[in-house]
């Protein structure tokens, strides 16, 4: 069993910059993809970027690519997601999760087995 914490959110103003942080329990941290996705209210949760297992493979969203950058530090256990240029339709809650299994990408949130709790993240104009 795998918890995930986030850590981070806020509210900043438009082409601010703001950095996620997401601390897992557990002594296999560096075994799963670990993945970032985001909810605004009324809509499906969306992927945002994930990183593979050695943190050498990254993948992004198109909405985020150039802006957005995952990191991860596996003697910490913690993933981090630098958000830069932050837009108003950035504003979601955003999660962090954990999947495990050979893929080194994993874009869907089925795939994922273990979710943080969310933390909030509010752009304004």
């Amino acid at each position: 069993q795998v918890q995930l914490v986030e850590s981070g959110g806020g509210l900043v103003q438009a082409g601010g910059s703001l950095r996620l942080s997401c601390t897992a329990s557990g002594s296999t941290f560096s075994s799963y993809v670990l993945g970032w996705f985001r909810q605004a209210p009324g809509k499906q949760r969306e992927f945002v970027g994930c990183m593979s297992q050695s943190g050498a493979t990254t993948y992004y969203a198109d909405s985020v690519k150039g802006r957005f950058a995952i990191s991860r530090d596996n003697a910490k256990n913690t993933v981090f997601l630098q958000m830069n240029s932050l837009k108003p339709e950035d504003t979601a809650v955003y999660y962090c999760a954990a999947g495990y299994g050979s893929a080194i990408v994993v874009l869907t949130a089925a795939s994922y087995n273990y979710w943080g709790q969310g933390t909030q993240v509010t752009v304004s104009s």
